[in-house]
């Protein structure tokens, strides 16, 4: 059969919008052998019939297929094959879609947390309702005087999980509610892992209900936490607020993004509600 005209590799390559080294490449895969080769200078050349071929690798590609899976297609091309790839493809690609709408999600998360941390008011004890938050936790006892001291916490909270990813800036300590009360705040009692929405964790997850709280951000970390604890115990006290919960530090700018320790952001929050007065 007369070939006619023929396409040496770079014009191949130019028109279609590949590399010459993809067109070498689908040659050793086996999807695209040259229509000939020149013997004494090794050119290659293609024929027009060829570039159906190239056109339905470059479609498979284009819908994530392995070049492996077009291969196996290109040897046995028939309508049904086809079908069920596509099918098989399109599942894929929803699955694919479902992860990146989760990530997407997680970084809309970190940004909110970011901006909040931020926000105008160091310093700045404010009163806010919180919504309700899901997290797992571990009760042990904590002294923290650098960032290091909450790793074995971590790793025991860690440990259960198939996706360390989660606790990605989400850890968090606390100090419970008799404690705060008796003044008691240079150990902590709770090392707690805060779940996003989509988060799927293994174990059992404890809810906590929708909560005024009584915040604070400071710039530190844990070493610093003390002194921010006298100043909202202090409001409580003075505003004849009453502790309902365990405290809530979590540190939201810190060395995992920062080199620089003056620039650590952690927030303390203190669920309350105002004392009954009886009659």
């Amino acid at each position: 059969m007369k070939q006619g005209k023929l396409y040496r590799i770079g014009e191949v390559a130019k028109m279609f919008r590949l590399s010459v080294g993809t067109l070498r490449h689908y040659e050793q895969l086996g999807l695209l052998q040259p229509a000939h080769i020149d013997k004494d200078s090794g050119y290659r050349y293609y024929n027009v019939q060829q570039f159906e071929c190239l056109n339905t690798i470059r479609y498979l590609r284009m819908l994530d297929f392995s070049l492996t899976q077009i291969a196996a297609f290109l040897q046995n091309r028939d309508v049904d094959k086809i079908t069920e790839m596509l099918r098989c493809q399109k599942q894929i690609a929803q699955q694919k879609c479902q992860v990146w709408q989760c990530i997407e999600r997680k970084i809309d998360h970190r940004l909110q947390r970011l901006k909040e941390a931020q926000a105008p008011g160091l310093n700045k004890i404010e009163l806010r309702q919180l919504p309700p938050q899901r997290l797992i936790c571990i009760h042990a006892d904590l002294s923290l005087h650098t960032h290091l001291d909450l790793e074995d916490a971590i790793r025991k909270l860690e440990r259960e999980q198939e996706n360390a990813s989660v606790f990605l800036g989400k850890i968090g300590v606390g100090i419970a509610k008799e404690r705060l009360e008796a003044g008691d705040i240079h150990r902590y009692d709770t090392a707690f892992l805060l779940l996003d929405p989509e988060d799927q964790i293994t174990g059992t997850c404890k809810t906590l209900p929708a909560a005024c709280c009584v915040c604070l951000r400071f710039t530190g970390s844990h070493p610093e936490a003390p002194a921010a604890y006298e100043k909202l115990l202090q409001y409580i006290h003075e505003h004849q607020l009453t502790i309902a919960g365990f405290s809530r530090e979590i540190t939201l700018i810190d060395e995992g993004l920062v080199q620089d320790p003056a620039k650590f952001v952690t927030e303390i929050q203190i669920p309350i509600q105002r004392a009954t007065t009886k009659t």
